[in-house]
């Protein structure tokens, strides 16, 4: 049963796993100034339609797919908390390929980031106890919102200010930083979760074949109502690339750190945000081939 099986990840890994995760934000901060976020101030349209896709329609929307599969609780958890998390690290450089609104891209990261610490377990708690199954774990988990709060704080938001601040005060060290540490952040994050899956791989080909379809169709959704949701908004194509993508590259490091942190390595959730970290960076690449092939108007 995948909702009693239990991935060996130990408290050394998980500690690393948490320094990677940082020095990803690093890399994306150091993209940043105050001015970028005083821009969006005076024109916050995209942002607000960004955040909302982000954290109320992707989240309600794995909800009834969760509904319309009932799949076991451990996995319906799984989409539910990757659903939950902000957007991805590589969320940036995807819309940047696909000729999206970078500045919106990063921004909204930074800003999805911050609000994640109240919006992530307030959802992880609001719709999880939504579908009975799921339900149950997370009252015999005793999950702790505030925990979790300090967690994502600690983990997203440290490395946010110190990035933004080193860009404002030497944009000269920040911009020789910049391409090497965004490469270098994505080829570690990658290789760990590579070497997680081998300690691991037994299990996850024993469950992986039941959650991949799963996974594929929940990021098509994600994609779908990211484009949705700005299309019916009137947001520009150069914006309505940036929304989509962001609503569709979840930070599967963040659940994955959540899983093992706060629900022991349930195997059903670890498999689906192990699984989600590979393929929305597939996905994700593939449709920015496609967007970029044409300008987007803006």
């Amino acid at each position: 049963m995948i909702d009693e099986a239990v991935l060996d990840f130990s408290a050394g890994s998980l500690t690393l796993l948490n320094a990677i995760l940082a020095v990803v934000m690093f890399s994306i901060a150091i993209d940043l100034t105050p001015r970028d976020f005083r821009l969006l101030a005076k024109a916050p349209k995209p942002l607000v339609v960004g955040l909302f896709s982000q954290f109320v329609v992707l989240p309600a929307l794995t909800f009834l797919l969760v509904l319309a599969v009932q799949p076991q609780a451990s996995v319906a958890l799984g989409l539910m908390l990757v659903a939950a998390c902000p957007g991805g690290n590589i969320s940036n450089f995807i819309t940047h390929r696909a000729g999206g609104n970078a500045a919106l891209s990063v921004s909204m990261t930074a800003f999805a980031t911050v609000g994640a610490i109240v919006a992530t377990p307030f959802n992880i708690a609001f719709w999880g106890r939504l579908y009975g199954p799921s339900a149950e774990i997370l009252r015999a988990t005793s999950i702790d919102p505030v925990r979790i709060a300090i967690t994502v704080g600690l983990m997203l938001i440290l490395p946010l200010v110190l990035g933004v601040t080193l860009n404002t005060r030497r944009p000269d060290i920040t911009a020789r930083l910049r391409k090497p540490l965004q490469w270098l952040s994505m080829a570690i994050f990658v290789a760990f979760v590579a070497v997680a899956l081998a300690a691991n791989w037994t299990q996850f080909l024993t469950y992986a074949g039941a959650i991949i379809g799963l996974v594929v169709l929940h990021n098509a959704i994600a994609l779908a109502g990211g484009f949705t949701t700005a299309t019916l908004a009137g947001l520009s194509a150069f914006d309505r690339r940036s929304v989509t993508i962001e609503t569709g590259i979840q930070n599967s490091g963040l659940g994955l750190v959540l899983i093992f942190g706060f629900f022991g390595g349930l195997g059903g959730m670890a498999v689906v945000a192990a699984f989600w970290g590979i393929w929305h960076a597939i996905s994700g690449i593939a449709l920015a081939a496609i967007m970029g092939r044409t300008e987007a108007a803006r």
